[in-house]
């Protein structure tokens, strides 16, 4: 049987990762998927051929929309990123009848639906693993693996960038700016971090973890989404003091009201696993209600992690393509017409525990008109940490752990305490998750 002929957009990091692995392990590749796969023609700006294997057998040209068309290849991969041109570009494939393997989270976040409705209507697969979490399965995990449970929350660390610049500040009490120049220096962060320490990246991954779990359309502009910017070391010592690690997570979570989809730094026990995934690393955990919680960690990133997530999503298509459509597995876990519409839950509803840390005048009767002020609005305190100022200093922080209230709650207190003579400044806020 003939190899199946793929068309590669993009031979950048992990376009080119892509093409290595494939090259590399052609062999064990063909024996799983049933035949030989071959990038036979790829599109690439610029591209550095002293990387890249097999690059004699590939008809290289910088314009994509001539692979998209040529009629030898059965499989696009896209691997340029961004909106555009990748939007028309997976669109074409589609309208041409060709299969597509993405790595693109934004593309798939933002125009999602369109993109999986024209794929359901020419029969052809959009697969999709090495958008969330790069090289961990954890798409396949929640969409087929866990498929007989009901998912009832699933907590994630999805950008390495971020998670790399809180463990520096943890490990070694370094602040955010310096972490974040070493981040740039090494490569983990791009020359402009807005996507990572926002939180956005996650956040594009966090709305397609959402709608596989729950079976909801994709829906981006409805995830909260706070970066890490505003976190300092003080907040990292005093989270381990309390027993907690701040990570930047992505969480989505069904409740009676309707799914949470939100992206925060939050501070979690240290004793869980999560809580000591450190580095560049990601790991994603799941509660099912059959199976309990189970945890998914690996590299996030990078050339060949991401390849290898990409080349699985290839033979899984080449294994399917002389299935029927209406019996492959569905792009977002659940058949097309049983998507769910339940709501999306605005952050001002959604319950959680909180860290409050502000700077108070050191005198008497300021922690109790504090916590008279929290008391009224139904928060309890679970601990309060106050230090000795330094000598001639008239101010200190002063640091709460609250149990759960939800957050409208919580803002009405915030602009209170916020309004006292004795507060200076604004109150820190970092919401708590136990993750039980």
């Amino acid at each position: 049987m003939n190899p199946v002929k793929v068309g590669l957009l993009g031979l950048g990091t992990v376009g080119g990762g892509t093409l290595n692995v494939l090259t590399r392990n052609a062999e064990e590749i063909a024996r799983r998927a049933g035949r030989g796969i071959q990038i036979s023609h790829a599109a690439a700006k610029s591209y550095d051929p002293e990387r890249l294997l097999g690059l004699d057998q590939v008809e290289v040209t910088d314009d994509a929309f001539s692979v998209v068309d040529n009629p030898q290849v059965e499989i696009i991969i896209e691997l340029i990123g961004g909106y555009s041109p990748a939007r028309e570009l997976v669109l074409k494939a589609i309208e041409n009848g060709k299969h597509v393997v993405t790595a693109n989270k934004a593309l798939i976040a933002m125009h999602g639906n369109e993109i999986f409705a024209a794929a359901q209507k020419q029969g052809v697969t959009v697969a999709f693993e090495a958008a969330v979490a790069g090289g961990i399965p954890i798409i396949k995990a929640v969409r087929e693996g866990l498929a007989a449970n009901e998912i009832e929350w699933i907590a994630g660390i999805i950008n390495g960038t971020g998670n790399f610049i809180l463990t520096e500040m943890r490990d070694k009490g370094r602040g955010f700016d310096e972490v974040l120049k070493e981040a740039q220096a090494l490569g983990y962060a791009e020359a402009d971090p807005t996507f990572d320490v926002e939180g956005i990246d996650a956040a594009h991954k966090l709305t397609i973890l959402g709608s596989i779990a729950f079976g909801i359309p994709l829906q981006f502009d409805k995830t909260y989404t706070e970066g890490i910017t505003k976190i300092e070391r003080q907040d990292v010592e005093y989270a381990n003091h309390l027993g907690y690690r701040i990570k930047h997570l992505g969480i989505t979570r069904r409740t009676d009201k309707g799914i949470e989809l939100r992206v925060h730094p939050t501070m979690i026990p240290e004793r869980r696993l999560i809580a000591n995934v450190d580095g560049v690393m990601n790991a994603v955990l799941v509660m099912g209600d059959a199976v309990g919680p189970t945890l998914y960690y690996g590299a996030g990133a990078g050339s060949e992690p991401t390849a290898s997530a990409v080349v699985a999503d290839v033979v899984d298509v080449v294994r399917a393509l002389t299935t029927d459509p209406g019996n492959r597995v569905p792009h977002l876990a659940f058949q097309p017409d049983e998507l769910s519409d339940l709501p999306i839950l605005s952050m001002q509803d959604v319950e959680t525990a909180y860290y409050l840390r502000m700077q108070v005048v050191d005198k008497p009767g300021v922690v109790a008109k504090i916590a008279g002020i929290l008391g009224d609005a139904g928060i309890s305190i679970e601990a309060i940490q106050q230090k000795e100022p330094p000598e001639e200093e008239t101010m200190l922080p002063l640091v709460m752990l609250t149990h759960k209230v939800v957050e409208s709650q919580m803002n009405q207190a915030i602009v209170q305490i916020e309004a006292l003579e004795s507060v200076a400044g604004e109150v820190v806020r970092i919401r708590v998750e136990h993750l039980k």
